[in-house]
């Protein structure tokens, strides 16, 4: 485990705990990166599947991957009070919960011919997604664990080693992409199933590293001992991480039914040029969102310590350089969008219609860029203190009420084109980053106890804290897991 953030200064910090993550987030961009160039010369039908697919998958994981991201909340906050026996049962709380997710995913596979029906897809686009995300649902257990032990490790301050195992996905995937997707070495070429599996095996891969160097307690000093999983801690990790991850899903598939329905309404090859844009976005969110998962480590961390006044100062840190770098990503978009697009495709034939569209969305997706980048950075700091209910609740209803019903508006009733669609999102992240600097300014994050214990450090054990909140953050009476707060 590293060195304790406090002997070195906020930015060094911040920067030592990021430069992994970073990193880690950006392998995972150029995983999907990487699928969607290995698969453009199967034409149109079969990028469109499988990008599409992909967010498929990410989809229908998308509930337990987001509730996964608060076990880095506790393990931070219980590193800074030092309880490392407590830290040690909230993996195997996550491990559970992983196993039970995955087994669920399976269940779901007999489902997705029926799913993909509603959609309207052409047939080629149709049948190609559908084996895909087949595929990849077998072995949803080692996606979803990766992220649990991958936060886990973080939270403890080691974002090196979930780095080694991003590093592992993304040489396998990309050895296993050019090895099954085109005929070679002998093997037939399998195109959008050898694509899926290569992309199931790259990740079980790295799962099983990471859970062999658990077991074997490297990269940690949390005591080893036999499995034991509390009712209470399971409970207390579902109460706050259940509201990130219902978020994360509704928020998420909000944008999939955007992708599916509206942009998918527009053709193949606006849906194919989208996706690309898509994947030229990650590019830019992923080191963004390992800056500001590493600003929600240090926010946890102080927390633990009993130093919250310090977090206001972290999160402006953390924001300073995640939005540095998608504003300066988001001027490439803006200034010269033509030559990322020609990645995927050449000029010539049917293609330039496919450049001509990438090149007006990828433009467009450059002036969101900094909205994503406060809204990512505030929610995860909130999320470090427990605050995830209100998020929850506010950028769902964004999702939902404003950003759905708008686009469909837009797009398929006025008929104002891909441009209409663009604009839609850049309204809506916009919208995102106001109502969370509004929370975040708001300090309602600081009367939340993650851990059910007072300032003072004790546990209240049913008592009130201070302003009349329950421990964990509830309002007397809510029904609102993990995110409620007292009165002013």
């Amino acid at each position: 485990m590293l060195a304790p953030s406090a002997e070195l200064s906020p930015t060094q910090s911040l920067l030592r705990l990021a430069w992994p993550i970073v990193l880690q987030r950006a392998t995972q961009a150029v995983v999907g990166f990487t699928d969607a160039l290995l698969v453009a010369p199967l034409g149109e039908a079969a990028l469109a599947a499988v990008t599409t697919g992909a967010l498929d998958v990410l989809c229908l994981n998308m509930l337990p991957l987001g509730t996964m991201l608060i076990l880095q909340s506790f393990a931070a906050q219980l590193r800074g009070r030092g309880d490392l026996g407590a830290v040690a049962r909230y993996a195997y709380c996550g491990l559970l919960v992983s196993l039970v997710a995955g087994l669920l995913g399976v269940l779901v596979i007999p489902l997705i011919g029926s799913g993909l029906s509603l959609v309207g897809y052409e047939p080629a686009v149709e049948r190609d997604m559908e084996a895909y995300i087949a595929v990849r649902l077998y072995v949803s257990v080692a996606l979803i664990g990766n992220e649990a032990l991958g936060s886990w490790y973080g939270g403890l301050g080691n974002t090196r080693l979930p780095l080694v195992a991003s590093v592992l996905i993304m040489v396998s995937n990309i050895a296993l992409n050019y090895l099954l997707i085109e005929p070679r070495f002998g093997l037939p070429g399998y195109g959008v199933v050898g694509s899926a599996w290569a992309s199931s095996i790259a990740t079980t891969l790295g799962f099983l590293f990471l859970l062999t160097c658990f077991f074997a307690g490297v990269g940690h000093d949390v005591p080893r001992g036999r499995i034991e999983v509390r009712a209470t801690e399971l409970y207390r990790m579902l109460r706050f991480g259940l509201p990130a991850g219902i978020n994360y899903f509704l928020e998420f598939a909000a944008f999939v039914l955007f992708i599916n329905v509206i942009v998918g309404h527009l053709g193949t090859t606006t849906l194919a040029a989208f996706n690309i844009v898509f994947q030229l976005n990650m590019l830019s969110f992923m080191p963004a969102f390992g800056v500001a998962s590493a600003g929600a480590i240090l926010i946890g961390e102080t927390i633990g310590r009993g130093q919250p006044e310090r977090v206001v100062r972290l999160t402006g840190l953390a924001l300073r350089f995640a939005g540095g770098w998608m504003l300066a990503v988001g001027l490439m978009y803006v200034l010269m969008p033509k030559p990322f697009i020609l990645l995927f495709v050449s000029p010539g034939g049917e293609a330039e219609a496919l450049v001509r569209v990438g090149v007006l969305m990828l433009g467009l997706s450059g002036l969101w860029q900094l909205f994503d980048a406060v809204a990512m950075t505030l929610t995860e700091a909130m999320r470090a203190a427990g605050d995830t209910a209100w998020p929850m609740a506010a950028r769902i209803f964004l999702a939902w009420c404003v950003f759905a019903p708008g686009a469909w508006l837009a797009v398929r009733v006025l008929a104002w084109g891909p441009t209409a669609a663009m604009i839609s999102v850049i309204v809506y992240l916009f919208a995102v980053a106001a109502v969370m600097a509004y929370r975040f300014k708001s300090g309602a994050w600081r009367r939340i106890s993650l851990l059910g214990i007072d300032p003072a450090g004790s546990d209240p054990a049913g008592s009130e804290l201070p302003g009349g909140a329950l421990p964990g953050g509830a309002l007397p009476g809510s029904a609102l897991p993990g995110g409620g707060e007292p009165t002013a």
